[in-house]
Formats: C-alpha cells, structure tokens, sequence
C-alpha cells in the first residue's frame, strides 16, 4: 500500500479504533498517537508544574498510564480528552508529592473574584518575517513568563482554552470541573495576564527613548564644536 493511502486510512481511524490497534500492540500507531497529542499534553503538564523536565517526565508516564487502560478505553470521551485528564491527575499528583500537601491545585472549588471586562489573544500577531524573529522572541517569552505568574486554578484553564484552544466544553471534561467554572477563571486569566503585560510595558515605557550617556554627550560635545 502506498505511504499517502496508508497515511490516509490511518488519520481515518475512530479514536475507539486507535485504541484497540495500540492495545493490541500495534506500535506504529502508538507514535502517531504520542505525535499527534505531545505538545498539548506537555503544555497542559507544564501549565500545572510550572517546570520544564518535570512536565516531560509526567507526559511519559500519562503515556504508560494510557497505554496500559488502551484495551479499556470505550469512547465517551475524546482521546484528546481522555489524554489530557490522565496528564492533568499525573502532574497534579506530582505537585501534591513535590510541596507535601494534601491539596495543591483546588481544580474543584468555586473561586468568586470580581470580573474585570478585559481581551487577550494569545495568538501571535506579529509578522513572520525574519527581522521580526527577535521581537516574537521576547514576545512569547514575555507571555511564558506571565502565564507561569497566573494563580495556580487559573493558569491550567488559561492554557487549555487560549494556547490548545479546547472548547469549554473540552476542558471542562479534561479538568473534571463545570463549565461555568471554566468560564470564570477563563475570563479572570485574561484579565490578570492583560493587566500584568500592562505594567510591564507601563515600567518599560519610562526607559524608552534613553537619552542620556553617549547620546547626551554627542549632542553637547557637537553643539560646542559647532561653536568654536
């Protein structure tokens, strides 16, 4: 069969079959799997664990978690979805071990905060040119840096809906709490992350257009030339 016809048949295999096909030791179909769904689980598990090699280390193992209940998986619910709530159990048990708590994220709770009318994309905006690859640069990690700053309950929700742009409905199901919950701590992410770049870009306006040092020499040192 030719590599675009067995591509094809593959793509267009329901997520009950995928699972039988790894379940029954088909490997190759286990690499399309862990291709097609790595980024999202290692961000949803680096959006909990706020640290790089620990979030690699919790996809590995919701990987063999998931590979070992592939025979049992039934199909009510996305594979995307299952994938993402065996990820999400796996860091958060990892954060529980790592500060010795018994509850660390309350992904359960109801957090009632005043809502502050804001919008932010997280979408990249800038151009794909090669003399914008600097400033897109600093750009994202800006955004890394101020996600990494959301409340905990937040920053989960935050990425799951903005950065892998998960329905409500999807996340809500992948975190195991209600879909006004998402919405809510959804739209106080966006409020925190939007007034936290603000600042940013408010402390930084104050040391644009430096003047002083050489500048401010120059222009002395010329006036004065320029008068004998």
């Amino acid at each position: 069969m030719p590599m675009a016809t067995r591509k094809a048949t593959r793509d267009d295999l329901s997520d009950v079959e995928i699972a039988h096909r790894i379940a029954a030791g088909d490997r190759d179909q286990l690499v399309l799997l862990m291709r097609r769904y790595n980024q999202t689980l290692y961000r949803t598990a680096r959006s909990i664990l706020k640290d790089d090699a620990e979030a690699e280390d919790a996809v590995q193992e919701a990987y063999l978690l998931a590979y070992r209940a592939m025979a049992g998986f039934r199909g009510d619910a996305k594979m995307s979805t299952w994938l993402v709530r065996i990820v999400a159990n796996e860091a958060i048990g990892r954060l529980r071990k790592r500060i010795r708590r018994a509850e660390v994220i309350p992904l359960n709770d109801t957090m009632e905060q005043d809502a502050v009318s804001a919008s932010f994309s997280a979408g990249d905006a800038w151009s794909a040119q090669p003399d914008h690859h600097a400033s897109r640069m600093e750009t994202r990690r800006l955004l890394e840096m101020k996600i990494d700053q959301l409340p905990d309950a937040f920053r989960a929700v935050f990425v799951l809906r903005a950065v892998e742009e998960l329905t409500v409905e999807e996340t809500a199901a992948a975190l195991d709490i209600p879909q006004a919950t998402v919405r809510t701590r959804f739209f106080r992410a966006r409020s925190l992350l939007r007034e936290s770049i603000e600042r940013e870009a408010d402390s930084a306006l104050e040391d644009a257009f430096a003047f002083a040092g050489e500048r401010c020499d120059r222009i002395v040192a010329g006036v004065l030339a320029r008068l004998g």
